[in-house]
């Protein structure tokens, strides 16, 4: 079980007031809050083990290192990597997500080729498919959204054909909360020879993932969806897979040897990792996964998924409120409209009381076109979050409604 206020203790800023009123921060689908001990363990960092990493032999730089690498094993055993060199450290989702596109897309995918998304993805795994088709003249399909913010399995084996290189699929929409059914389509996508990747943005820090059991090609996540750093994100890929694509970037430490004769590259997972990272910041993202397994992601899970259920009960109960996204299978988000009212005003009043949430098209427009809609209100929601904060968001809402109707 989950000691919420234990757990409440740990983040410092769910203390501030903002506006003169508790703060209720429900805009963890953009980015989470920091517990004490990444905050703290990025400061030790720097005040005491700072120095460049790979590359000196000197103490500092050894201990760099050795925490970087240690952070990768994290990572690794999180979500269940064969191997702690299959796991690529990034900038983010959308980095991620590019590296494939440029690496994987540029080698293996040619004209007439195609490239399988949703209708609910984020515009980070839309565009940069849109970019390499524009390229590669090879053709983007789309499995359709239904009305209930869900695709349909049945879609999926109309759409990923023989054809079918790469198949990009998130695994819960930002938008609408859906959890699609990625085992599945993973299967249909390796039935028809294609490779999958997995944008688990929004997953990550929610569900239990294990790459090995769902067999996926690639995942992809961000540091601070999950209580980490921004600016630091993994790609997971298959060791065979990996080893085909080359390079994304050229510079220092993805090198074997280099000369003006030629360069040889070097292993994963330096290879598609360029230049000097992100050092403190991969590393206070192991922290943050301790964090996460000292809770228990199944713990986090269950109540997350209680505080959602509790929510949409409340929230359905206000007149004039339409939820978006309604799949039985949904994580912690929350889309609405209030009937007439521009979601960017409800966000106002709400964070004159101190709720942060978040409004507009939340880089999701597809989604919000297939419904003929501009924007949504939405309410995400992390483990730190209580019941009490859904009533004031209810609370909230009823003020708003009242002053703008």
């Amino acid at each position: 079980m989950i000691d919420i206020q234990k757990i409440r203790a740990d983040f410092p800023i769910l203390n501030e007031k903002i506006r003169g009123k508790q703060l209720v921060y429900l805009d963890n689908g953009a980015s989470t809050q920091k517990p004490q001990t990444v905050i703290d363990a990025e400061k030790y960092f720097y005040e005491h083990q700072y120095a460049n990493i790979h590359r000196g032999v000197h103490f500092l730089s050894q201990i760099g290192t050795d925490l970087y690498e240690q952070s990768r094993k994290k990572i690794q055993q999180f979500i269940n990597a064969k191997h702690d060199y299959e796991v690529i450290f990034t900038k983010g989702t959308t980095n991620s997500i590019n590296l494939v596109a440029y690496t994987f897309g540029r080698k293996f995918i040619q004209e007439g080729d195609e490239i399988v998304v949703s209708e609910m993805e984020h515009h980070s795994n839309i565009v940069p498919w849109q970019m390499l088709c524009d390229e590669k003249k090879c053709i983007l399909k789309v499995i359709p959204l239904q009305p209930d913010g869900t695709i349909l399995v049945e879609d999926a084996q109309k759409i990923i054909t023989s054809k079918t290189k790469l198949v990009s699929i998130t695994y819960v929409s930002n938008a609408l909360g859906t959890i699609n059914p990625i085992k599945e389509l993973i299967e249909i996508a390796h039935q028809k020879g294609a490779k999958i990747l997995i944008d688990a943005a929004q997953a990550i820090q929610h569900i239990p993932i294990d790459v090995q059991t769902l067999d996926v090609d690639f995942l992809v996540f961000s540091g601070h969806k999950i209580y980490g750093p921004t600016g630091t994100g993994i790609l997971y890929g298959k060791e065979e897979i990996l080893n085909e694509m080359p390079p994304f970037e050229g510079g220092g430490d993805m090198i074997k040897s280099v000369s003006f004769k030629g360069t040889v590259f070097n292993d994963l997972p330096f290879k598609f990792e360029a230049g000097t990272p992100h050092i403190s910041g991969c590393i206070t993202l192991g922290t943050a996964i301790d964090y996460v397994q000292k809770i228990g992601i199944e713990n986090i899970y269950r109540y997350e998924h209680n505080l959602l259920q509790y929510a949409t009960t409340q929230l359905q109960q206000i007149d004039g409120l339409k939820i978006f996204g309604t799949a039985q299978q949904k994580s912690s988000v929350i889309s609405f409209l209030l009937e007439g009212i521009h979601p960017y005003d409800v966000g106002v009043i709400l964070d004159n009381q101190g709720i942060a949430i978040r409004t507009g098209h939340h880089c999701a427009q597809p989604v919000m076109d297939y419904f003929g809609i501009t924007g949504t209100c939405r309410a995400t929601f992390a483990f730190y979050n209580t019941h009490d904060e859904v009533d004031a968001l209810v609370q909230g809402i009823l003020k708003a409604k009242k002053m703008l109707s």
